[in-house]
């Protein structure tokens, strides 16, 4: 699928009104664009810095200019409408370095705000984890409001779980909109509410981090848990999967690619200038392609028509907000601005999974052992089958 492919028709049956022109910057292995694409806009500008996401763009957008940093980028095409940049998350991640938006690497958004002081586009959209909000008492987000209100932009910002689309990977991240169009922020991201989700509390199978075991578990049934370009054991890996039958697998990384929206093998180019592992890496850092068509067709077709009472905010920065000129607002919306049918995960899967090794399974019950974590009914005894079997497997084979 090319960069300028695009649908007639989006899963809520409308079509975008006009195409919008994209530059993408910070722009992985194409995510955003790609779901921008699908609901009809035309991306002019790539920026991406990673030499295996560039290879990957590179075999997926070949017709688009696409530069390696951000630093030394001069400035936008012309007629630009929006800019995009999912900016580095790894200071602001739970999972990451937590050294907040003046970090190394997430400090990087204020050659955002250089882009956007120089061409002045009419929409900015930029997009990062939930755990944003919280850290260093929300600092990131004041930094983002208040650059953006004093360059004279309105903007809203709403948190997502990609299990609105029917994708079975529950995945959290903040889509933040800034616009010279007072209305435009609001109307595209707080007006579609599915309200608060009817998501399985048991199902056949029950995805978790077979990296964790101390701090967390990251269970969720039915599905996987966020897929992360990084582990507590130092390695991009898949989540894994205990299956009714006791048994523990990983998704295929062509699966994962899937989890994200993207086709199976998308990241495969990456093979020619990297290491195996750093197609987890790449999909771990990727956004929901299915969102961003969701975004895309809303900001071609924003609707004022909003289900809640803005209320100012007082406190901590709540899961979705608006505001301008100083006036911050509190949305009282869902994760999910829509509800497309969950497919559950088994059912969801394509290719074979593969066993969780004996080493893997091992040292995560040896964690969990160590810990205080709470854990759904059954789970336990099901992982240590999963290690019983994987050892009577081994004596028969020694034997």
């Amino acid at each position: 699928m090319r960069a300028n492919d695009s649908s007639e028709s989006g899963s809520n049956g409308s079509s975008a009104r006009k195409e919008l022109r994209i530059a993408g910057l910070f722009a992985g292995i194409g995510g955003v664009e790609l779901g921008l694409s699908h609901a009809g806009h035309r991306t002019e500008l790539l920026c991406e810095w990673d030499p295996a996401a560039r290879a990957v763009l590179t075999n997926h957008f070949p017709e688009l200019p696409l530069h390696d940093d951000v630093r030394t980028l001069r400035g936008l095409p012309g007629g630009i409408d929006v800019l995009t940049a999912g900016f580095p998350c790894q200071d602001l991640s739970q999972a990451g370095r937590t050294k907040g938006i003046d970090g190394g690497r997430s400090g990087l958004v204020q050659e955002v705000f250089r882009l956007v002081d120089q061409d002045r586009p009419a929409t900015v959209i930029l997009e990062n984890v939930p755990f944003m909000l919280r850290l260093d008492r929300g600092r990131a987000m004041n930094v983002l409001v208040d650059a953006f209100e004093d360059r004279g932009y309105a903007w809203a910002y709403r948190t997502v779980d990609s299990r609105a689309f029917g994708i079975p990977q529950r995945r959290q991240r903040v889509v933040f909109i800034a616009s010279t169009d007072t209305a435009a922020p609001a109307a595209t991201l707080l007006s579609d509410d599915a309200g608060d989700a009817h998501l399985p509390t048991r199902g056949d199978a029950c995805g978790f981090y077979w990296t964790e075991g101390l701090r967390g578990l990251g269970t969720a049934f039915d599905a996987v848990p966020t897929l992360k370009g990084g582990s507590t054991v130092g390695i991009p890996s898949p989540p894994a999967i205990l299956c009714p039958d006791r048994s523990v697998v990983t998704p295929d990384i062509r699966d994962a690619e899937r989890l994200q929206g993207f086709d199976a093998d998308w990241t495969l180019a990456a093979l020619d200038v990297a290491k195996r592992g750093a197609r987890w890496r790449l999909v771990g850092n990727a956004v929901t392609v299915d969102l961003f068509e969701w975004v895309g067709r809303s900001l071609a077709n924003p609707r004022a028509e909003f289900s809640f009472i803005p209320r100012p905010i007082t406190g901590p920065w709540p899961s979705a907000a608006f505001g301008d000129r100083g006036e911050r607002w509190m949305a009282d919306v869902s994760l999910f601005p829509r509800q497309e049918p969950l497919t559950p995960i088994l059912r969801f899967l394509r290719y074979p999974p593969k066993p969780l090794s004996r080493r893997a399974t091992a040292g995560f019950l040896d964690r969990l052992r160590r810990s205080t974590l709470r854990t759904p009914p059954g789970f336990v005894e099901g992982v240590e089958h999963h290690l019983a079997t994987l050892d009577s497997a081994e004596s028969i084979e020694v034997g």
